[in-house]
């Protein structure tokens, strides 16, 4: 059985071949409404679905896994969400999305935290629309957010973004992998009361990624355990946060995963794949609540070399 083409790692995967066309589409948002993007959008979902047979299954047995409709008709309304995302970060960053339509839920513990000039560690997923949580910082006084990316895969998408407003572009910061000197800066940003973000759901791009095995839907994926590193370093809170939709609008989660990570030099790897574990839990709960905001589309079970420590959780 050849699975090479469904191991990919998800950095070699060009996401922004499914946004090709979504300039015209959103224009067309602009112009007439969202319900004529729809419309116009349901051959684009068809073409891309039928020519991409790797995306379908992969789409397909996430959609199994979650409890969700399956087959053909599943797949198109799982990438009919990840279009009406990518619409509404192109509405976001050009200045026409309706915030009277996001509610922010646990927020207050990181307000105070900015009251008082204090940073903290975010660990977001692909579950849902980052780009919320990034906006937001446009929209809340004193948050600051610097995101950590490896967009390199979806250049072309990136430019799109920063035609509508440079802005979407200001606090990212494009890491490969988090070498001291990298570490430095992040210290030096929460010293200063910002908040780093970074995925707690893509392997690292590295030919060896640390990783502990968590269970997730049914079966243990792998998961970075950088971010659960990284907090210890900085010796800084370690919040998640989950922004999806819900009915016409968003909700966007903070939740709290520890005051303070501690890694003893004994029972490391457990206590790394403890805190795996304990995001992996909250990313189910939030998967389960929103299935069709999963976004992605490779196989995320699909374990990385070299084999990775269980998930003692």
């Amino acid at each position: 059985m050849n699975a090479a083409p469904e191991a990919r790692h998800w950095a070699a995967i060009n996401e922004a071949s499914f946004v090709a066309g979504m300039r015209l589409l959103f224009w067309v948002c602009r112009v007439f409404g969202r319900w004529p993007f729809r419309l116009l959008l349901v051959p684009v979902l068809f073409w891309y679905v039928l020519a991409q047979p790797r995306a379908r299954r992969v789409s397909n047995d996430y959609l199994r896994r979650v409890g969700a409709r399956t087959g053909l008709l599943g797949v198109l309304r799982h990438f009919g969400a990840f279009a009406e995302a990518i619409l509404d970060k192109m509405l976001l960053w050009g200045g026409l999305f309706d915030w009277s339509r996001v509610r922010v839920l646990g927020a207050e513990p990181l307000l105070q935290r900015i009251r008082e000039g204090k940073g903290a560690l975010l660990v977001c997923s692909h579950l849902g629309n980052l780009d919320l949580s990034r906006a937001l910082s446009l929209e809340v006084p004193g948050l600051r957010i610097t995101v950590l990316v490896h967009t390199r895969h979806a250049q072309a998408f990136n430019t799109m973004l920063a035609r509508l407003d440079p802005r979407s572009q200001l606090n990212l910061m494009q890491v490969t992998d988090i070498n001291p000197a990298t570490a430095m800066q992040l210290s030096e940003r929460i010293g200063r009361g910002e908040f780093v973000v970074i995925a707690g759901d893509r392997v690292p791009v590295s030919h060896s990624p640390r990783v502990a095995l968590a269970p997730f839907l049914g079966e243990p994926a792998a998961f970075p355990v950088g971010p659960y590193v990284m907090a210890s370093v900085l010796g800084c809170p370690l919040y998640a946060m989950f922004a999806t939709r819900q009915g016409s609008g968003y909700e966007i989660h903070f939740e709290r995963l520890r005051e303070s990570v501690s890694l003893p030099r004994r029972g490391r790897e457990a206590a790394l794949a403890e805190l795996a574990g304990d995001y992996a839990a909250r990313l189910e709960y939030h998967a389960r609540r929103a299935p069709l905001e999963w976004f992605n589309f490779y196989d995320f079970w699909h374990h990385p070399e070299p084999e990775p420590a269980h998930a003692a959780h």
